[in-house]
This record gives structure tokens, sequence and C-alpha cells, in this order.
């Protein structure tokens, strides 16, 4: 089965950190930005680098941007731009097209003109920054959709020695424990009466308003 490939357009912090990212896991990464320095900066890590005007369809056909698999549409403060860059790509016939958004207005509009995925990376980082805050014991806030996330949470004092049983989260906050971490291991079915040890990171599914309950029952 052929690698897949990507196109990443904007090369600011967010879209330099997809393209490096997705390079190190061995893709092959077509960065694209307008500003040349910053097509440089890029060059050495991705497959290949280029500098061109997203907004500009014919500049994307002759890079050939139909025949990537996904591109991501990583533009930062030029919603203009972000906005005309997703409806080219989506008039071209690009497979699935993932686009950064600043703000619910501007997803809004990205998804009506067809964007298959957006996500706010900034929104997102400041509402695990306020779970890691409220709760240290929470190592990671991932949202799946409008009403439910996914917590990772380090067991408390006050669940160590005990078990599921006993803690009965699903009863207590409407909350289920899809996994267990401990160490290098995950317990990806784990039974009422396994024991909490310290150090083990449960991997916990639930409604918004119900997992904070959890948190905040949990603060140490």
């Amino acid at each position: 089965m052929a690698k897949k490939q990507y196109a990443v357009i904007g090369m600011g912090r967010f879209g330099f950190s997809v393209a490096n990212a997705l390079s190190e896991m061995g893709f092959d990464v077509l960065a694209i930005d307008s500003d040349e320095q910053r097509t440089q900066a890029v060059s050495n890590i991705v497959t290949h680098a280029v500098s061109a005007d997203s907004t500009d369809e014919e500049a994307l056909r002759a890079l050939g941007i139909r025949n990537f698999d996904v591109v991501v549409v990583a533009i930062g403060e030029d919603i203009q731009s972000s906005i005309l860059t997703t409806l080219i790509l989506k008039d071209i016939g690009v497979e699935t097209i993932i686009v950064k958004a600043q703000n619910e207005l501007h997803g809004k509009v990205l998804n009506k003109i067809g964007a298959d995925k957006v996500i706010y990376p900034e929104r997102d980082m400041g509402m695990r920054v306020a779970h890691h805050l409220t709760s240290p014991n929470i190592l990671d806030y991932i949202e799946i959709s409008d009403d439910y996330s996914i917590v990772e949470m380090k067991a408390s004092q006050d669940m160590v020695g005990k078990n599921l049983k006993e803690l009965d989260v699903r009863a207590r906050f409407g909350c289920n424990v899809m996994a267990i971490k401990r160490g290098n291991k995950m317990n990806i079915s784990p039974y009422a009466d396994d024991l909490l040890e310290e150090g083990d990171i449960l991997v916990i599914v639930g409604e918004k308003r119900d997992l904070t309950k959890l948190e905040l029952a949990y603060p140490k």
C-alpha cells in the first residue's frame, strides 16, 4: 500500500509543526507558503517546499495538489486567504481538506464551504491548560464532539488502592473508564475488580459537564 501524501499550506508555527511531525513519521510532505523565507526554513525537513500563493488556482494545479491524499490549510491570521484556499482546493477535487480555524465563526464558514475537518489549535490548547490548572491530575484533554471529550487522568491518592467497582465512576459521574495505563502497558479492557496503583493513568470518556464533575471530585 502506497504511503499517504500530505500537503501543508502555511508555514507558521502550527503549519511548520504539522509538516515536521508528518515528515518524522515517514510521510511525503509538500510545504507551501507565500513567504520564501518560511519555505527555506522547512526545506531540509520536508520532501518538497515551494513558495506559492495558495489563492492562485493555477499555481496550485501546477503543483499537482489534487494528487495529495490530504491537504492541511494552516494559514494564520489571513482568514480571507484561508477561506479562498479551501474553496479552490474543494473545486480542484482534493480528497481530504483539513483547515485551521481562528474562531467559531471562521469554522462555521469553513464547514459550509466543504472543509472535511476544522481544527482549533489555540482553543484546544487553551482548554487543555485550563483543565490542567483546575485539576493537576488531568494529563490530557481531547474534545471528540461538541458534547463529549476524553481525558487522561492520573490516579489520585483517593483512587489508589481502590478498584473500579468501588470508584463507581459510571454511576456517580456518568463517565466510562475505557483503559488504564500502567507504565508501558495499556489495559484496554479493565475489570471492575482491578485495583488502581500509584502512577496509573485512567483514560475516561464522557460528557464534558460530567468529566468536569469528576475532575473536581479528585483535585489531588
